[in-house]
C-alpha cells in the first residue's frame, strides 16, 4: 500500500466519521530492577531500553530520555517529510534529518530555579534529494514544520497532568 493510498484511505475514514481521526498512544516505563537508571519501556509489541551515561550516573547500555525525544523529532520528521511529499505530489528519493539540542543540567539538578530542565536549544538539519526544482522543497518544509507532530510538542505547550498511581 503506497502513502497516498493511506492518506487517501484515512482521509475517506474521517470523512465517513470524525472520529476516526482521534487516536491515542500509550507506552509504559520501569526502573530495571536492581539498577538506578536503565529503563525497560514497552510500546504496543515492541520494547526498548533507556539509560543514562555514566557522567549522569548511567551505564550507557542505551540512549538516554532526551536523546530518545530527539530522536522522536528526527524520526517524525522523516515520516512527515514521505507523508507530505506524497500528498504534495513532489518527488523525494532521501531524507535525511539531524537533529541536535542543549541541555543545561542546572534545571535537572535544581542547582538553579531558574534554568529550565528541558532543552533550552533545538536545531533540526534536513536534507532533501530528488529532482524536484528548489521551491518545491521548500514548500514541503513548510508543510512539514505546519503538520509534524513531534516537532508540534517541542514548539507548543502541551497539557500534561501527572498523578499518583
Amino acid at each position: 500500500m503506497s502513502l497516498t493510498d493511506v492518506i487517501e484511505g484515512t482521509r475517506q475514514a474521517v470523512k465517513s466519521d470524525p472520529h476516526n481521526a482521534a487516536v491515542s498512544f500509550s507506552v509504559a516505563n520501569a526502573l530495571v530492577p536492581g539498577t538506578a537508571t536503565v529503563v525497560d519501556v514497552r510500546v504496543r509489541n515492541h520494547s526498548l531500553t533507556v539509560d543514562e551515561p555514566p557522567a549522569l550516573g548511567g551505564t550507557d547500555t542505551a540512549a538516554n530520555p532526551v536523546e530518545y525525544a530527539l530522536a522522536a523529532l528526527g524520526s517524525c520528521q522523516v515520516v512527515t517529510y514521505q507523508f507530505w511529499a506524497a500528498r504534495l505530489g513532489i518527488p523525494l528519493t532521501a531524507v535525511r534529518v539531524t537533529v541536535d539540542g542543549d541541555l543545561d543540567l542546572h534545571g535537572f539538578f535544581g542547582f538553579s530555579h531558574a534554568t529550565r530542565p528541558g532543552f533550552g536549544d533545538v536545531r533540526v538539519s534536513v536534507a532533501l534529494e530528488g529532482p524536484a526544482a528548489a521551491d518545491r522543497y521548500e514548500e514541503l518544509r513548510r508543510a512539514v514544520d505546519e503538520h509534524c507532530p513531534v516537532l508540534d510538542l517541542f514548539r507548543n505547550e502541551t497539557p500534561v497532568s501527572t498523578k499518583l498511581a
